[in-house]
């Protein structure tokens, strides 16, 4: 069987499962219960396991369609970065510790334990803001500057705008793969895919059994991320966004953005849920940057994914057989 391919058989359920892959290992999250298996410089598996806040009672703004969606992606977001560095730290811990340098010693005197929490949120901040120039500015700019050149109608424009932002993801996520630690990371990535799929086949969740099952799920973040970036054209030429100052138009692309991930996230569900040639067509896109983001595990990095698995099955596994897929963040 060639890698990516699908296994034999088929499908048995839905499962509401979500993960993310982050540094040295995987984060699965499933209804009431999430966790993490992250693979330590020693070799072992370190296992940290959380109830998840509101488990299946969650508020209605994250149950309630178009505007779920939103929601639930900033919180995902939140809890992924988090986990990220945490999964960041337990590999620090293992690194030979040098003389602190009397800068060092001053900040670990004066701020503490408060250091980190702030450092992750100036982090956070410095991506939000990298993000919106590279596709609101940038795309923005661009577009407006060909029509000193070329005449062009707003549709077009539009489009233009669209297709530039779509292509600066896909090179930003080209050429972090070609970053070791990313490409680490992206192999977590299939390997979480792939369990996750053996799951919902109801195969044994063995190494040998996941190595099977395709790196590719139509419920993952990426696809999410490209239905944002191309139903932004759609919206953006609806409300008939303004070209004439381009920081006005970035700010009415951040009012509706809300709408277009509500969109984005509904549809993502659909493809999450049916399987026919409608779904295959929307879901195409985004499997195909997933062989950007994602790459074949080797047999460590899927024990991994297993062990996070695991942890969120219930005990009452006919929870997770839902018709419905959520998008979590896969």
């Amino acid at each position: 069987m060639s890698k990516g391919k699908e296994a034999a058989g088929t499908e048995k359920f839905k499962s509401k499962i979500g993960g993310q892959a982050v540094i040295e290992g995987v984060m699965m999250r499933g209804i009431d219960k999430a966790a993490m298996a992250n693979r330590l410089p020693t070799g072992e598996i370190d296992l940290e396991v959380w109830n998840i806040k509101g488990g299946k009672n969650i508020p209605w703004y994250r149950k309630c369609p178009f505007v779920r969606g939103v929601f639930n992606f900033v919180i995902s977001m939140i809890d992924g970065y988090r986990c990220l560095t945490r999964s960041a730290n337990k590999q620090m811990e293992f690194e030979e510790e040098e003389e602190p340098t009397r800068f060092e010693k001053w900040l670990d005197e004066k701020v503490g334990d408060k250091l980190m929490p702030v450092i992750s949120a100036v982090s956070m901040v410095i991506g939000v803001v990298i993000a919106v120039f590279l596709f609101m500015m940038v795309p923005s700019w661009v577009s407006k500057g060909i029509e000193h050149f070329v005449s062009m109608p707003v549709i077009v424009k539009n489009i233009i705008e669209g297709l530039l932002k779509i292509g600066i993801f896909i090179g930003y996520t080209a050429l972090t793969a070609l970053m070791k630690d990313i490409r680490r990371t992206y192999e977590y990535h299939g390997a979480e895919h792939k369990t996750i799929a053996c799951f919902e086949h109801g195969a044994p969740l063995t190494p040998e059994s996941v190595k099977k099952y395709s790196r590719f799920h139509p419920r993952c973040g990426t696809s999410f991320i490209f239905l944002v970036l191309f139903i932004s054209i759609f919206v953006n030429t609806v409300f008939s966004l303004t070209w004439d100052n381009v920081a006005l138009r970035m700010l009415c692309k951040l009012a509706l953005l809300p709408l277009v991930m509500g969109i984005a996230y509904e549809l993502i569900r659909i493809a999450g849920k049916y399987d026919n040639p409608a779904t295959k067509i929307l879901s195409a896109p985004g499997l195909w940057i997933q062989r950007i983001t994602t790459r074949e595990p080797d047999e460590q990095e899927i024990e991994c994914a297993i062990e996070a698995l695991k942890a969120v099955i219930p005990e009452d596994e006919e929870k997770l057989h839902s018709q419905a897929a959520e998008c979590e963040n896969s």
